[in-house]
């Protein structure tokens, strides 16, 4: 069975790219093949910065004979009086048979003239020609680009393609423009140590020859020999390597051989922060650190770089490395120092020259802001004087470090660079530290802040982003979210989950509202449900997707077009948790379905009466003088000795207390409905009709405390 080689050999390719066209042709390749009915027994994807490739083997030298069920015309438009109509016989010759093989056949839609075609199968060489086409046209990514003047596009020129079905040569031939590429066998080599060109002789061959040419085409094992490599090199010069996964997927993509290569700086330059180092050794060189213990993160003087380069040259290339990163720490050295010769506090001033946005005003300004925010949290939390202390004074001194001259050179020092000067000016550990945490988290699965204060100042700083933005009327829409709304809300909540605060965020959202109006009266009057809404998608979608809740018991905690519901859900955010992975609990343990029933029943027959959702007690609203059937009285004293138990599960947020008393009392609500002494709700008596309503009302009431179960699915 032949194998299939296709390479792609292109200029440099961006690192990004690398990965991500591998991923595309794993997933697009095997589909397309499935769709011509071309099996195999395996599909090998290959990416370098200068070449993607795929290698297909165990193909079949061409597509098995199929038949092919084809529907036609009506059986009335395709023949009249038993004889064929125009209809049919230009059927007939669309699907090239004669008129006897057409089939009449019933539908549910009535007869319909039907063909059953044999399809030849076609040679895999003319299929895969057609498919290499498609399989560049389909790949996707940034900044895509056009050369020559054609349509084709890439991330760059593409300048070779190698199509080889076993030892023969597909010809394929691209054209951009006035730029034509034709398939042949030749390949590249590595650009320094094999320039010459190499010729495949066979599919299966391709990886061992470019081997020989210094080209590690398999990705994977690129990214094995890396991480090796540099483990390797740290351990020579007594420390451990700090390989962070994202580095290493971008230094895999950036070589076609690795080889690593050690360099030194001077041991001067330790006396700054080991972040700074780092920022500059990693996010500026793509080079990897060393650390003198691997829990701490103390740093040697040394960096290793992996280099495409020739190892015999490994020591010119240490020292080339070695001038630039010197040359980034003196600079970093010098903003250190000249940063220090003042106290934070002392940068405030220069923040009133920042924009923050061009309606908000400066930074200055939205950090008054935000420190009235964080005093609202903080007096909702009812804190210690020393703990106001602490949140005021951090929430001043939270942006300051914008403008110093380290974080104007690197951004990504933000926060960190404001602990070490905040420390260094004498202020406390806590305000510190929450300077530094008040930007986390950074991403998805970034730490949360673990400090009170910080996480006072950091939902104080993200919620005035989203009080002010939202202010300016600029909604997130669809995948637009430049000011990183969704992200903002998301930590809100997941701060106030993780830290267990007692947060009422519907009276805090309320009140920095009305802050925000203060400063801009012409805002709009539907601020407030807009970020009230907003967060309510938010909790959702946590709640699904993080916390694994399933949607219809999250929308029992959260309420469909349920006010009451969706307030008491802002109100306590640390409830509105409890309870979606309690009620996921119980459903997972087959408890709800011993209630579901019942309650829902009882929910659904209770929307039809007048009955507060918020009433309890059955001796305020029903009426036993009206009872006619015993299941009646054996309903309410159900449920007036239910009363304690749900104001006790409610005061506690133990709701396996309720769950309990409602899988008691299931038995006599069933009978009520269905037992030999069952009633009709819905009599002709408004009276009675209304008292039994009552007593279904304040069955859902109860069953409230915990969740709306009228949202709720039944699975079976």
């Amino acid at each position: 069975m032949p194998n299939f080689l296709l390479e792609l050999g292109t200029e440099e390719l961006p690192a990004s790219f690398v990965k991500e066209g591998a991923q595309q042709w794993q997933r697009l390749v095997p589909a397309t093949l499935s769709e011509q009915f071309l099996t195999n027994e395996s599909i090998h994807v290959y990416a370098t910065p200068r070449r993607l490739a795929l290698l297909v083997k165990g193909l079949p030298v061409q597509q098995l004979d199929r038949e092919e069920e084809v529907k036609g015309p009506p059986a009335t438009s395709a023949f009249k009086d038993g004889k064929p109509t125009k209809a049919a016989e230009g059927f007939a010759k669309k699907q090239g048979v004669e008129i006897d093989a057409l089939e009449v056949r019933a539908t549910d839609k009535g007869d319909f003239v039907f063909v059953l075609k044999k399809i030849p199968g076609r040679m895999t060489a003319d299929i895969l020609a057609e498919l290499v086409p498609l399989w560049i046209g389909k790949l996707e990514g940034k900044r895509f680009m056009r050369w020559a003047d054609g349509d084709l596009k890439f991330p760059r020129p593409i300048r070779s393609i190698v199509a080889l079905l076993d030892d023969t040569v597909l010809p394929i031939t691209l054209v951009s423009g006035s730029d034509t590429v034709k398939s042949d066998r030749i390949s590249q080599g590595h650009r320094v140590l094999h320039p010459q060109p190499v010729s495949i002789p066979q599919a299966e061959d391709y990886v061992e020859f470019l081997r020989a040419a210094c080209v590690e085409v398999d990705r994977q094992q690129r990214k094995t020999q890396i991480k090796a490599q540099v483990e390797a090199a740290a351990t020579k010069q007594g420390g451990y390597a700090d390989i962070t996964d994202d580095l290493l997927e971008e230094v895999t993509d950036l070589v076609e051989w690795p080889n690593a290569v050690v360099g030194k700086f001077d041991d001067e330059f330790l006396i700054l922060p080991p972040e700074v180092i780092t920022t500059i050794i990693v996010t500026n060189q793509r080079y990897f650190p060393i650390l003198k213990n691997p829990d701490f993160p103390e740093l040697l003087p040394y960096f290793i770089t992996i280099s495409n380069g020739d190892p015999a040259k490994s020591a010119i290339i240490a020292a080339g490395n070695e001038r630039v990163v010197r040359a980034r720490l003196a600079d970093g050295q010098f903003f250190y120092k000249a940063d220090l010769a003042k106290p934070l506090e002392d940068y405030l001033p220069k923040l009133e020259t920042v924009t923050f946005q061009e309606d908000l005003g400066t930074v200055r300004e939205k950090v008054d802001r935000l420190g009235k925010i964080a005093s609202l949290i903080a007096n909702q939390l009812q804190l210690t004087a020393a703990e106001n202390a602490s949140i005021a004074r951090a929430a001043l001194l939270c942006k300051a470090d914008l403008v110093t001259q380290m974080v104007y050179e690197l951004p990504e020092m933000q926060g960190i660079m404001g602990q070490k000067y905040a420390l260094a000016s004498g202020e406390s550990e806590a305000v510190a530290t929450a300077i530094f945490e008040h930007y986390l988290p950074k991403g998805a699965g970034d730490n949360l802040p673990q400090t009170l204060t910080g996480q006072i100042v950091g939902i104080a700083d993200k919620l005035d982003t989203l009080v002010s933005i939202f202010g300016l009327g600029m909604l997130p829409t669809g995948s637009s979210d430049p000011f990183a709304l969704r992200r903002a809300a998301n930590a809100i909540v997941n701060i106030i989950w993780a830290a267990q605060l007692p947060v009422n965020l519907h009276q805090l959202l309320a009140e920095s509202v009305a802050e925000f109006i203060v400063i801009r009266p012409e805002t709009s009057p539907e601020l407030l449900s807009q970020l009230s809404e907003f967060f309510l998608q938010r909790i959702r979608t946590l709640l699904q997707e993080e916390k694994n809740v399933d949607y219809d018991l999250v929308n029992a905690v959260l309420g469909e077009n349920d006010p009451e519901y969706t307030e008491r859900a802002l109100r306590d955010l640390l409830d509105a948790l409890e309870r979606a992975l309690f009620l996921q609990q119980i459903r997972n343990n087959n408890t709800l379905d011993k209630i579901y029933e019942t309650v829902n029943r009882s929910t659904r027959l209770a929307a039809q009466g007048d009955l507060d959702k918020l009433e309890l007690e059955p001796k305020t609203v029903v009426k036993p003088e009206l009872f006619q059937k015993s299941s009646e009285p054996a309903f309410y004293d159900a449920l007036v000795q239910l009363v304690p138990q749900t104001q006790l599960s409610k005061q506690t947020r133990n709701y396996q207390l309720l769950v309990d008393s409602l899988t008691e009392i299931a038995p006599t609500v069933s009978n009520f409905f269905d037992g030999p002494d069952s009633v009709l709700v819905m009599d002709a008596d408004s009276g009675i009709k209304r008292n039994r309503l009552s007593l279904l009302g304040l069955l859902r009431n109860h069953a409230r405390v915990l969740a709306d179960f009228g949202a709720i699915v039944n699975r079976f």
